[in-house]
Parts: structure tokens; C-alpha cells; sequence
């Protein structure tokens, strides 16, 4: 075993405490010459294992006015994670082993930390003809058409079988088009107040409902995104006491806002929209309970421009991964509504299992530091979050993927 495996394997889980002299002299061999471990003598100071967000935009190829693989992965770093999985609504989105292709050269070129790219299910993320799940199999965590739901059940099922003979999983992005009427925030009160167009619950679980008939008739590995409603909640609660192999996410923004906190602001619109207090509650219980099995922050990064329209015309999606860490922290940890190694399980053993990805890195956080959300310092293109101005606890100040500092802060 290697000494960074030795490491890797002290540090497995944080709840063996915290930094202490014989820690640090091990941890100080993988940081870069010159920088100062001796400020991390101290109980102020925690080791975490690298995180893992299985549900990330980095936008390029494509889009890169909006981020790249150099911007994304570094706003990852600073966040604390040695591993993110990409989604593919890209241009050309991954739908064959050429256009796979040219997003890895780029990830090979640019990524400072693990980037694993999904594939679409079906070509151009249309719904209509499978994409070359086999070709790409071997270089993707996964296959989604995140951003769109796959509307039939017939291509839905196909795309079970073909990922269950590759033993991949695929991961849904959960959404009926014919119930959606429009809509762009939660069917709740604050649309019906403010005259705003809405997006019915029903929407999202109404799938996973079908869905789950689908993995009983395939036994695929089935991982739901980023879910918002109770009713999902409690669908796959049932599910996995079915037996079922699925497992769901979360966001951090969908267990601290609901619609009673919007605003007419782009920074407050995202998809799934923020739902009721009722949905909040039903999510931050799944948590608790074991029902959610981790939390991914779906970091979406659009231009100004295009979030500067108001709560109706601006595009959805929000930046989380910088600031994930630091919200579920301050509102569950501090709280006690969880336990540190929960968050760990959340935030890097649950996504790393699921999805097969090894450990690969820690990070170094001072956890009694308080600051202020300032989007104008996020490393990320993006700057629209509903967290902008609220004060959260834990600043990262190193963070080391394969040996090397990927994100180092000594200030």
C-alpha cells in the first residue's frame, strides 16, 4: 500500500476527528512545497474525504460562455470535491463514441479534479432512438437525458435492458411534458399570489411512479435526480423496502428554501422548482431516514444575461457546488438534525458506491469559520444563488485530488 493510501485510509471517514501533529506531517507530503501545513495544528481544523456531486453542468462542449471544464472543476476543488459526474446537454451532447469523445479530450486537457461525463439514453437527447449506450459504456459513470424526462415507456425500457447487460445505471431526470402546462415555478401558493405560471408535483413523481414499474421488470440500477416533491419521497421509500435497486438526490437548496422564500429574482428559479414547505419537511426527513441517498447540487451556471430576466424569463438553474458543503454544514451538522459522518455518507460514500468511483482525494476545511456568500468570488462562470448574502460555517482551505493540491487557500 502506498503512503497516500495509507493516508487516504486514515482519513476515510472525519469522524476519527481532527487534524492532529502525526496527521498533518502525513497529509503535508501530498501538498506542494513551500505551502504552510503548520496552520492546520489545530482543533479548528478538520480532514474530509473528497467529495463526490454526481450532478453537475459544466457546460463545454458547447456552451462555454456559461463554464468550462478548467472553471467547473476548479469551483469543484474549492468546494471540497475530488469527483464530479457531468451531465450531457451539451452540443454535441454524448450520444456516440465520437461526440463522447470530444468532451473527454477536453476533460483530459483542462479537469483539475475527477470529471466522469454521463451519456445521453437516447441521440440527441430526443426520446426517440437509443444513443450507442454499448460504444460509450466503458468511458461514462452512467446515461441520462437530464434536463428532459424520456417520455416513452417503450425507449425508457430499452434503455433499462441495454444499461443492466453493461451494468451501468441510468439516472432520470424525472419529468412528464404534459403536465407541465408552462409552468416554471412550484404550483403553490406564491405562483397562485403572484400570478406566475406553475409546475404540478405531479410532474416529476408521476415518472418516477412508472419508472420504478420499469426497474421491477428489468432489475436495471435506477437513480432518480434531483427529486423535490414528498410524494417522490415516499414512492421510493416504499421502493427500497420493495427491494428495488434505486436510489435519489437531493439538492442543499431544496432542504433550506421552499416557494415561500421566492423572489422575483433568476437566481431563485431552478428545475425542479423549490417546492412547498410540506415538500421541504417530506425531503429533509428522507434524509434523516435514509431514504435520500445523497446530495447533489445540480450546479447549473448560465450567463448574467440569460438569469437577469426575472423569476419567468430567466433560464433555470442555480451554482451550488462551491457552497454545498458549507449550507448542509451550517443547517444540519451545527444543527445536530444530522451527524458529521451522515454528511460524509451524503456527500461522498453514497455517490461514490453507487456510481463506482473510488476515493481519490481529500480536503481541508477550517469548520468554525462564518462568511458571507459572495457570488463576485466563486470560481465558477455562474453567479446566480439563492444562498447570495446568507452567512454559512466552513471555509476550505486545501483541497488535494491524486496527490496534488487542486485548490490550496492559505489566507
Amino acid at each position: 500500500m502506498t503512503k497516500m493510501h495509507e493516508t487516504l485510509e486514515k482519513m476515510k471517514y472525519i469522524d476519527k476527528s481532527f487534524v492532529n501533529d502525526i496527521f498533518v506531517s502525513s497529509v503535508s507530503d501530498f501538498l506542494p512545497e513551500g505551502f504552510n501545513i503548520s496552520i492546520f495544528d489545530s482543533s479548528e481544523y478538520a480532514v474530509l474525504p473528497g467529495f463526490c456531486d454526481v450532478h453537475v453542468h459544466f457546460r463545454e462542449p458547447g456552451f462555454s460562455y456559461k463554464e468550462t471544464i478548467k472553471t467547473g472543476s476548479c469551483a469543484s476543488a474549492k468546494g471540497g470535491y475530488t469527483d464530479v459526474c457531468t451531465m450531457p446537454n451539451l452540443n454535441p451532447c454524448p450520444d456516440s463514441v465520437e461526440n463522447l469523445g470530444k468532451q473527454l479530450d477536453i476533460i483530459n486537457r483542462d479537469a483539475v479534479i475527477g470529471v466522469h461525463p454521463f451519456g445521453t439514453i437516447t441521440i440527441g437527447q430526443k426520446g426517440e432512438e437509443l444513443s450507442d449506450i454499448e460504444g460509450m459504456a466503458k468511458s461514462v459513470c452512467g446515461f441520462s437525458d437530464d434536463g428532459r424526462g424520456v417520455q416513452s415507456d417503450e425507449m425508457m425500457k430499452k434503455a433499462m435492458l441495454k444499461a443492466k447487460s453493461l451494468g451501468k445505471v441510468i439516472s432520470a431526470h424525472c419529468e412528464v411534458n404534459s403536465l407541465l402546462f408552462g409552468g416554471y415555478i412550484h404550483d403553490g401558493a406564491y405562483a397562485k399570489q403572484n400570478g406566475h405560471k406553475g409546475i404540478c408535483s405531479e410532474s416529476e413523481y408521476a415518472q418516477i411512479k412508472r419508472d420504478i414499474e420499469l426497474v421491477k421488470e428489468t432489475s436495471c440500477s435506477y437513480h432518480v435526480c434531483h427529486i423535490s416533491t414528498k410524494e417522490s419521497v415516499d414512492i421510493i421509500r416504499q421502493a427500497k423496502k420493495d427491494g428495488v435497486d434505486i436510489t435519489c438526490e437531493t439538492g442543499p437548496h431544496y432542504l433550506v428554501f421552499c416557494d415561500e422564500d421566492l423572489k422575483e429574482d433568476g437566481k431563485w428559479k431552478m428545475n425542479p422548482p423549490l417546492r412547498s414547505r410540506e415538500d421541504m419537511e417530506a425531503l429533509i426527513e428522507g434524509v434523516c431516514d435514509g431514504t435520500i441517498d445523497m446530495i447533489a447540487t445540480d450546479h447549473a451556471p448560465h450567463s448574467a444575461e440569460e438569469k437577469g430576466k426575472g423569476l419567468e424569463k430567466s433560464a433555470f438553474g442555480i451554482v451550488g457546488i462551491e457552497t454545498a458543503f458549507p449550507v448542509m454544514y451550517t443547517h444540519f451538522v451545527k444543527t445536530g438534525i444530522i451527524s458529521k459522518q451522515r454528511l460524509v455518507e451524503l456527500l461522498c460514500d453514497n455517490p461514490r458506491k453507487r456510481f463506482s468511483l473510488s476515493q481519490s482525494g481529500f480536503s481541508i476545511w477550517k469548520l468554525n469559520e462564518e462568511f458571507t456568500v459572495d457570488p463576485s468570488k466563486f470560481l465558477s462562470m455562474g453567479r446566480a444563488t439563492p444562498f447570495e448574502g446568507k452567512k454559512l460555517f466552513g471555509k476550505c482551505v486545501a483541497t488535494v485530488y491524486n496527490g496534488k493540491a487542486a485548490y490550496l487557500n492559505s489566507k
